[in-house]
């Protein structure tokens, strides 16, 4: 039920316009005049990668390992919303994105135990570990039209991508697990929460290559960066259609985030298909 209301709504949003984000999309030829799009949108990645929670005072924490899994599924609540303003060669655009995920498939790789290390845990162990993640993405940033012509366009950009997740874990295992020589030991079951806020600035490209004369055209995005994290990328690449009013794409969008230490997010990928519309004004 859950997945034909959001299909549903997916067919309502569609009906009669197009979307895309400002990774998705891109302004035609450079204006003098202010020019402005609005981009809602939606996004169906798969979660994988690990998180390694921090180990309480005197006791032990799981180091976690996500997915795959079933995006509609685990699904709970999504906003995908873009935007962007032009004039001449410059402009800025801003994207955000709020995901709650339960219910996420999820395996215990190891105990992190006080001043002693860690003991690694089998999959063979895990009975039911389930994640939930809570998080907010924003980016924003300015760019500069280099390239513009009939067959394709560049535009440049730097700004910063803003990542709060909040994530808890309800782990259970077929035993406990013991800390070597502490006497500390991991119960068979339990929780743990927390949560992190990431702050990196990221440079790029994106643009499109134009198809001949027509309509159809393929978008392309990819930006690296660093900040709070050791590095972090995104890619997208798509195929569109224009119209007088935007442009409808079909997209495949990848987001990465990897960090060391006792970072809670120590690697995390968000790959899927992406579909949208832009309205420009």
């Amino acid at each position: 039920m859950k997945t034909l209301r959001l299909l549903q709504s997916l067919a309502v949003a569609l009906a009669g316009i197009a979307l895309a984000s400002p990774a998705l999309g891109q302004s035609t030829a450079p204006s003098d005049e202010w020019r402005f799009a609005v981009t809602p949108y939606l996004w169906l990645p798969n979660i994988n990668g690990t998180l390694k929670y921090q180990v309480p005072s005197g006791g032990a924490s799981p180091e976690v390992g996500l997915g795959p899994n079933d995006y509609l599924s685990n699904l709970k609540f999504a906003l995908m919303l873009a935007g962007e303003a032009r004039k001449g060669r410059w402009g800025a655009f801003t994207d955000l994105i709020y995901l709650d995920f339960s219910g996420q498939k999820s395996a215990v790789k190891a105990v992190d135990f006080l001043s002693v290390g860690r003991d690694r845990v089998t999959s063979q162990i895990d009975a039911g570990t389930q994640s939930s993640l809570k998080g907010t993405l924003w980016t924003l940033a300015g760019s500069y039209t280099a390239i513009d012509t009939p067959e394709w366009t560049l535009d440049a950009f730097a700004g910063f991508r803003y990542f709060d997740l909040q994530a808890s874990t309800n782990w259970q295992l077929a035993l406990a697990v013991n800390g070597p020589n502490t006497g500390v030991v991991f119960p068979a079951s339990g929780s743990i929460s927390q949560s992190e806020t990431l702050w990196d600035g990221i440079v790029g490209v994106r643009g499109r290559i134009r198809l001949g004369s027509g309509n159809w055209s393929l978008p392309y995005y990819v930006d690296v960066g660093t900040g709070s994290s050791t590095v972090t990328w995104q890619g997208l690449i798509g195929v569109a259609y224009g119209f007088r009013w935007g442009d409808v794409v079909l997209a495949y969008r990848n987001l990465y985030y990897d960090q060391s230490g006792d970072k809670l997010v120590q690697n995390v990928r968000l790959g899927g298909p992406a579909l949208g519309v832009t309205f420009r004004f």
